[in-house]
């Protein structure tokens, strides 16, 4: 990983909206906003430029280690390939294409640069240590040619230090931050970005757009998902989840139930656009509408978090629980084997993870109840969870997928309290009454009633043998007892605080 570079001294001013230049050639970087409504970055190049530009790079310091990895069949990586060209086809039919290049980043976007002997690169700003590292080398060198990379804000409405407390740092407490966050909205922040098209500079031919094996990859079952792709495919999903925003508060944490938007990958990869999303809560006034709203609003917080305090990315928000003994060795390993596949006896937890291995999604409730049981019912690091669903999430964010960890963990900012530790029985009767979801993914189980099926081993041998389950033959023993992994979690937590 590239050393992590946070300082803002090391960019090109950040291009606000409105403000316009005379220049005559722009290039627009496209990189996780693949989409052309209410883009920023391209929205100032149209207005700035008499001619623009676009590519998207495939960057092979970002693909590489996915491969040496063995992640041929990256649903990701899949997904982008289809959003790039829904792209490409859609600046065309507004007179312009898009050059796709398959490189690294830095080098692919500067020779273009010289190559088109544009003015400017613009970009819309990326937070993460990886991605500010690169927009720094590429600004660097492209002053030294004379051009600059100008970026915009895009990703969120709020970045790095806009919204601090009133002393000037940082939050530390999500509530605050949100109602600081709220107060301070008004409608610029969200209204859209947009331009001219008729200044696209129109393509040089026919689409010359490497396949997935010429990048190294090979199609996984994201067909089979049915999950609508690039930007038509966020608006399907926007459009259907305004049907049921009303409702989002009582269905969010019920996984069998259509509850969520499921559009966290588009909003990963910029199919769609934040403001839109926050435009689209505001114009509900329910509590449903609120509470999608709120966690619009935990996503910009967990940013922010990583922007000022980067070493999460490694170690705890607090460093008395870099402190924690955590379980290691042999049986370690065998327990975080059966927890990644779904084999842990606790049929709620094995559903979340079948789900997340067979799909790549994970609902949130179930993301919550499964990094609770691998950090206080294995006792297993939470880096080790939170690197498994680096691999296997398609909506992978690394601020997001941090912030969940170490919330589960208690290890992060305003995180759930060590001493409360989600019973997996009892949050399985709660939020999965009959059975449904479970009976989707851990079909073992599936003749058990809805009493029964959230603790099997509970079952009596008849009914077991009724349901077709043998519990330790035809579905796992439980890896663990809850109640004696309960205790010795607040043993371990216990003594870092003492």
């Amino acid at each position: 990983m590239p050393p992590i570079v946070n300082s803002p001294a090391l960019l090109s001013p950040r291009f606000p909206p409105g403000f316009s230049m005379s220049l005559d050639a722009g290039l627009v970087w496209f990189r996780r906003d693949l989409r052309l409504s209410d883009h920023a970055a391209l929205a100032a190049a149209l207005q700035s430029c008499r001619r623009v530009h676009c590519v998207f790079v495939y960057d092979r310091a970002i693909l590489d280690p996915l491969l040496a990895d063995g992640a041929r069949d990256d649903r990701r990586v899949e997904f982008i390939h289809a959003a790039v060209a829904a792209l490409d086809e859609a600046l065309r039919r507004r007179g312009g294409g898009l050059m796709v290049t398959n490189g690294r980043a830095v080098e692919s976007v500067v020779d273009l640069a010289r190559r088109l002997g544009v003015d400017a690169v613009f970009a819309n700003t990326d937070y993460e240590p990886y991605a500010t590292a690169r927009d720094a080398e590429v600004a660097r060198q492209l002053a030294e040619r004379g051009q600059r990379l100008l970026l915009s804000k895009d990703h969120v409405i709020f970045e790095k230090s806009e919204v601090m407390t009133g002393a000037g740092s940082p939050y530390s407490v999500f509530t605050p931050y949100r109602n600081a966050w709220l107060k301070r909205l008004t409608p610029a922040d969200i209204g859209a970005r947009d331009g001219d098209f008729g200044r696209l500079a129109p393509a040089a031919g026919p689409p010359l757009r490497p396949t997935l094996a010429q990048i190294g990859f090979r199609p996984g079952n994201l067909a089979e998902l049915r999950l609508p792709l690039g930007e038509e495919g966020a608006r399907q999903l926007l459009d259907d989840f305004m049907d049921r925003i009303d409702d989002y508060r009582t269905a969010r944490d019920f996984p069998a139930v259509r509850g969520p938007s499921y559009l966290s990958v588009h909003l990963r990869f910029g199919t769609i656009a934040i403001r839109e999303l926050v435009r689209r809560a505001r114009e509900h006034a329910s509590e449903g509408a609120s509470t999608w709203l709120s966690e619009l609003v935990w996503r910009e917080f967990y940013q922010m978090i990583l922007w000022h305090h980067p070493h999460v990315v490694e170690r705890a928000y607090r460093p008395e629980y870099d402190r924690i003994e955590w379980e290691t060795g042999p049986l370690a390993d065998e327990l975080f084997g059966a927890w990644c596949e779904g084999r842990t006896g606790y049929p709620i937890v094995d559903a979340g993870m079948r789900q997340l291995n067979q799909t790549g999604y994970m609902h949130n409730r179930l993301r919550m109840i499964t990094a609770s049981f691998l950090t206080k019912d294995l006792g297993i690091d939470w880096r080790r969870g939170e690197r498994y669903f680096a691999r296997k999430l398609n909506d992978y964010d690394l601020a997001a997928n941090n912030g969940g960890w170490q919330w589960a963990a208690s290890t992060g900012c305003d995180a759930q309290p060590y001493f409360r530790i989600f019973n997996p029985v009892t949050q399985s009767r709660k939020f999965d009454p009959d059975g449904a979801f479970i009976r989707r993914y851990v079909p073992e189980v599936a003749g058990f009633d809805a009493r029964e099926i959230h603790a099997p081993w509970l079952a009596p041998v008849d009914r077991q043998h009724a349901a077709r389950c043998a519990v330790g033959k035809d579905y796992p023993r439980t890896v663990v007892d809850h109640a004696i992994a309960r205790a010795k979690t607040l043993a371990r937590y216990s003594a870092v605080k003492g």
